[in-house]
C-alpha cells in the first residue's frame, strides 16, 4: 500500500505505462513514491539452512525519489514525502530513501496509483549479501527491494546504502541505525541510490500446445557497472536445463531452435523477454530469468502452464427404445491437458421445465488414455433403464476443465413410446379380424345351397 502522496484519484488520468506512452501533451515529472514494506532479517543466532519461519519481520518504508511519471496535466495535487519525526523514547522509524536518478523505475506509473487502481503492492527489503566487496576503504551497504503488484508485476532493486568508513575518528562521528547498525542521515533515514533494477509482467502464463509465447523480463543497470551475462533456465519435475545463455563479449547459446531472445533489444533496451514457439509439453515448467552485473544478480520466476480444452462427443444423440432391458450411452472426452477433468451427467424431463435438471446415477469411467503427443481422454457411460423411462427425456454429459471457461454440455434424447405406432398396431388387428369374419361369412354362404340339394 503506498501512502504519503496527496492524491485524488477521480481525477488522475496517467497511463500504466512508460515513456512510449506519452501523447502530445504529456511530458515527464519527478514525483516521490511510497510504499509500506517489511524489512525482512534472519533472526540471530539461527544455524544456517533455517527455514523461513526463523526470519523476523519489521515494518519499514521504501522512499523512491525523483522517480519519473507521465504527467499529462493530472498530478498538480502530488505532493513531495516528507520524512516524520520519531516519538520520543520510541524505536526510530526504519526508512530507506532511494534515489532513482541512475536508474528508471519500471511501471512507476502503477506504483504511484496503486490506490486509486485498486492494486495491492508487496514491498519487502532485505540484506544483499551475495554482491563481491566493494574497492578501497569505503565498504557500501546492500540492500534487495522486491515489490509485487497484485495484477501481476514484479520488480526487483538493487539498493546500494551508505559508505562504512574503516577510519576510527570517522567512525566515532558517524550515527548508526540502531538495529541495521549502518549510517543514517540528518532525519535518520537510511539513505540509498537504486544501482541495478529489473522486472517482469508474467509471473504465471497458461498457453496451448503449438501456440506462441513471450516469457516478460527487462532490466536496467546504472552508468558504469556494464551487463555480465543473462541466463534463462527451465526447471521442470526434478531436472534443470539452460534455455538460453548471453556473457558478455561471448556469442549467445540457445539451448533449442524453438527459443529466442532478440539481442539487439537485450543490450539497446535491457529487454531480456524469451520467445518461444510451437510450444510443446517438454516447454512446460517454471522459468527462471537471470541478469547479473559483475557485482549483483536479480532473477524473475515465470510460471508456464499447457492447458489445452477437451473434445466433447456424445452417442448415440438419439435412444432407441427396442425392447424393455438396458441402453448405454457414451460420452467421450479427448485431447485434453492437463490430467485433472470432471465429468458429470443430469436427467431432464418435460415435467422439470422449471427445476434444476436431476443428477443421474448408474455411471461408470474408462482409464485414463494418454496419446503421444501428452494429451488424455476417457470415457463415461450412463445406463439407461429403458424399462422405467415412459416419458420424454434428455440425458446431459457435462465436461468442466482447467482450459475451459465454461463446462462443455452435450445431450442425447429418449423418446416416448410411440403412439402412432401403438393406433397402426390396433388398426391392424381390427382389420385382420374383420377379414376373417368376412371369410367365414363366404364360406357358409357357399356351403348353404349344397346341403338343399342333398336333402
Amino acid at each position: 500500500m503506498s501512502r504519503g502522496l496527496v492524491l485524488f484519484c477521480g481525477l488522475l488520468a496517467l497511463k500504466a505505462g512508460w515513456t512510449e506512452d506519452l501523447g502530445p501533451s504529456s511530458s515527464l515529472r519527478s514525483v516521490d513514491v511510497v510504499l509500506d514494506c517489511l524489512y525482512i532479517e534472519e533472526a540471530a543466532g539461527n544455524l544456517p539452512g533455517s527455514f523461513a519461519s526463523s526470519f523476523s519481520q519489521d515494518s519499514a518504508t521504501l522512499v523512491l525519489r525523483d522517480v519519473s511519471v507521465i504527467d499529462d496535466g493530472s498530478l498538480d495535487d502530488v505532493t513531495s514525502y516528507d520524512v516524520p519525526g520519531a516519538s520520543t523514547g520510541s524505536a526510530p522509524p526504519l526508512i530507506f530513501e532511494a534515489s532513482a536518478k541512475l536508474v528508471a523505475i519500471p511501471h512507476a506509473e502503477s506504483l504511484l496509483h496503486a490506490d486509486c487502481s485498486g492494486e495491492e503492492v508487496t514491498c519487502e527489503i532485505s540484506l544483499y549479501s551475495g554482491h563481491q566487496a566493494d574497492e578501497g576503504t569505503c565498504q557500501s551497504s546492500w540492500f534487495m527491494g522486491t515489490l509485487k503488484l497484485s495484477s501481476g508485476i514484479s520488480i526487483a532493486l538493487v539498493l546500494r546504502g551508505p559508505c562504512s568508513s574503516d577510519g576510527k575518528e570517522e567512525e566515532r562521528m558517524t550515527v548508526l541505525h540502531p538495529k541495521l547498525k549502518v549510517p543514517v542521515s540528518n532525519e535518520g533515514t537510511v539513505l540509498t541510490t537504486v544501482e541495478f533494477q529489473s522486472s517482469s509482467l508474467t509471473p504465471t502464463l497458461r498457453t496451448r500446445l503449438g501456440s506462441s509465447v513471450i516469457l516478460n523480463c527487462r532490466f536496467a543497470l546504472a552508468p558504469g557497472s556494464p551487463l555480465a551475462w543473462v541466463e534463462w533456465r527451465l526447471q521442470h519435475q526434478g531436472s534443470g536445463r539452460s534455455v538460453f545463455r548471453y556473457q558478455a563479449g561471448s556469442e549467445p547459446q540457445e539451448g533449442q531452435p524453438t527459443a529466442h531472445v532478440d539481442m539487439v533489444q537485450l543490450l539497446e533496451t535491457g529487454d531480456a523477454s524469451l520467445s518461444l514457439r510451437d510450444v510443446s509439453m517438454k516447454d512446460e515448467g517454471t522459468y527462471i530469468c537471470l541478469v547479473s552485473s559483475p557485482k549483483h544478480q536479480t532473477q524473475h520466476i515465470i510460471q508456464l502452464q499447457l492447458a489445452e480444452p477437451p473434445r466433447v462427443h456424445l452417442f448415440p444423440e438419439l435412444v432407441s427404445r427396442e425392447g424393455d432391458g438396458t441402453t448405454t450411452l457414451t460420452c467421450e472426452i479427448s485431447g485434453y491437458y492437463p490430467l485433472d477433468v470432471s465429468v458429470s451427467w443430469t436427467r431432464e424431463s418435460p415435467e422439470d421445465e422449471d427445476k434444476v435438471p436431476i443428477p443421474s446415477s448408474n455411471i461408470y469411467f474408462s482409464s485414463h488414455r494418454q496419446v503421444q503427443m501428452g494429451t488424455y481422454g476417457i470415457s463415461s457411460y450412463l445406463l439407461i433403464n429403458l424399462a422405467t423411462e415412459l416419458t420424454p427425456v434428455t440425458f446431459s454429459c457435462h465436461v468442466s476443465h482447467l482450459a475451459l471457461e465454461e463446462p462443455v454440455v452435450v445431450s442425447a434424447h429418449l423418446r416416448a413410446p410411440d403412439q402412432k405406432t401403438s393406433k397402426v398396431v390396433v388398426g391392424i388387428i381390427i382389420s385382420t379380424a374383420l377379414f376373417v369374419i368376412a371369410l367365414f361369412g363366404l364360406i357358409h354362404r357357399w356351403r348353404k345351397p349344397v346341403d338343399l340339394k342333398a336333402e
